[in-house]
């Protein structure tokens, strides 16, 4: 049972977005950076990419869930918990160790994988504006956790030589939560975390299953 209701979550969202402004913008500047440097890698993308991951998990994980939404919701101190793990996790694994490399290089996953995290960043508050929400209300890119669970997909799915399976156990846990909600909130546009989730996935387990030997 949730213990709020979808017009309280929009209120949240709403003093959310208002008192972070205008951080939406450089979320929005550093999502489009690291995306380009995917399409047009330079020896330090991987790390740069890496660290803008982590800096959206740690942000949703400290500020998002556990600033603004334990007011509503008990469960977001858990959340929170969970996000600054994933955040620490891109910040250990790819900018520091630099073992991610995120190369676009035309296969059908790297597609998919594009077209997830441009959806992400482009298409998904653009839906939740055709629905009739103002603005403030939206979950805008980079700074709320369902696009950026569905950009992080995106990005992973573009990782070389395979997708990390570690880095997807979370953002997989998360769209679980998203897609329970979605009729609760009156939330459609998160019902693509189910896809991305389902296609990260899929490609991810392809892959492992190209490489076997029977």
């Amino acid at each position: 049972m949730i213990p709020f209701d979808a017009e309280a979550f929009s209120r949240l969202f709403a003093q959310y977005n208002a008192a972070i402004w205008p951080a939406q913008f450089g979320a929005l500047v550093l999502g489009l950076t690291a995306l380009w440097l995917s399409v047009k890698p330079r020896p330090w993308s991987g790390r740069f990419i890496a660290a803008s991951l982590a800096a959206f998990w740690l942000w949703c994980g400290v500020v998002y869930h556990i600033q603004f939404f334990t007011t509503i919701n008990w469960a977001a101190w858990g959340f929170g918990a969970i996000f600054a793990v994933q955040g620490i996790a891109f910040l250990w694994s790819g900018a520091v160790r630099g073992r991610l490399d995120f190369r676009f290089a035309e296969t059908r996953s790297d597609w998919f994988g594009l077209g997830l995290a441009a959806f992400a960043i482009l298409v998904y508050p653009s839906l939740s504006w055709a629905v009739g929400r103002d603005w403030l209300e939206v979950g805008l890119f980079g700074v709320a956790p369902c696009p950026v669970t569905i950009y992080t997909f995106g990005l992973l799915m573009l990782c070389k030589p395979r997708i990390p399976l570690a880095l997807l156990i979370i953002p997989v846990l998360w769209s679980v939560v998203g897609i329970s909600t979605v009729w609760a909130l009156a939330r459609p546009e998160d019902l693509i975390l189910a896809a991305a989730a389902g296609l990260a996935l899929g490609f991810a387990v392809a892959q492992r299953l190209r490489h076997l030997r029977f």
